[in-house]
């Protein structure tokens, strides 16, 4: 398999609740396989860039009859059918605290392993309707990725990575990032939305 140039990466900044992101992050996984650039995954926790900068997501939610949220349904479906992704919106616990599942994406990423833990996470979630608050249903995220379950969600509820949690969010914020998916190219050129990663590429193949 040939490795991917971490010269030229793409930063992956992303919460695994939203299934926008799901959608991004195969799409991104599948652009880097084909064009040979790496990707830094960046877990953060999106609840907390809406409360810090983008709270209108919570008035939006409860507009559910309004014009532009019902287009935001639609629009949706029609990503997850040119996707081919088994994606269930609305899961049955939706929003989901997804702060221990970040929380672990950090440890995987650390491992090198996040594309898998990250992957299973959002298959089951938005793919088999998971509870991914449970610590058991993360076990299944940790050992689809290589990892040991128990000493990986020990070490996810720890202040260390409580604290690393905090710190992406607050430079995605601090960088204008105000949601999930986040792509940073060059580490200033930014990019949001899984129908932005044509641009993502482009601006990649940019890079000298």
């Amino acid at each position: 398999m040939t490795q991917p140039d971490m010269t030229k990466s793409v930063e992956f900044f992303f919460d695994c609740s939203s299934p926008w992101t799901y959608l991004g992050f195969e799409a991104l996984v599948e652009a880097a396989a084909v064009d040979g650039f790496g990707i830094r995954y960046r877990p953060f926790l999106v609840g907390g860039v809406f409360n810090s900068v983008n709270p209108g997501v919570y008035a939006m939610r409860e507009a559910a009859a309004h014009p532009k949220t019902l287009y935001g349904w639609k629009d949706m479906q029609d990503w997850i059918r040119r996707s081919g992704l088994a994606i269930t919106f609305p899961p049955r616990i939706f929003p989901i605290n997804s702060a221990r599942a970040m929380r672990a994406c950090i440890i995987a990423s650390d491992a090198g392993c996040a594309e898998a833990f990250a992957r299973r996470v959002f298959q089951l979630y938005w793919g088999e309707d998971r509870d991914i608050t449970d610590p058991g249903v993360l076990a299944e995220a940790c050992a689809a990725a290589g990892l040991d379950s128990a000493a990986t969600l020990a070490a996810a509820d720890s202040p260390e990575l409580k604290a690393r949690l905090r710190a992406n969010t607050d430079e995605i914020i601090a960088r204008g990032g105000f949601g999930t998916p986040t792509f940073y190219v060059g580490g200033t050129d930014m990019y949001f939305g899984q129908d932005r990663i044509g641009l993502v590429r482009e601006a990649i193949a940019r890079l000298k």
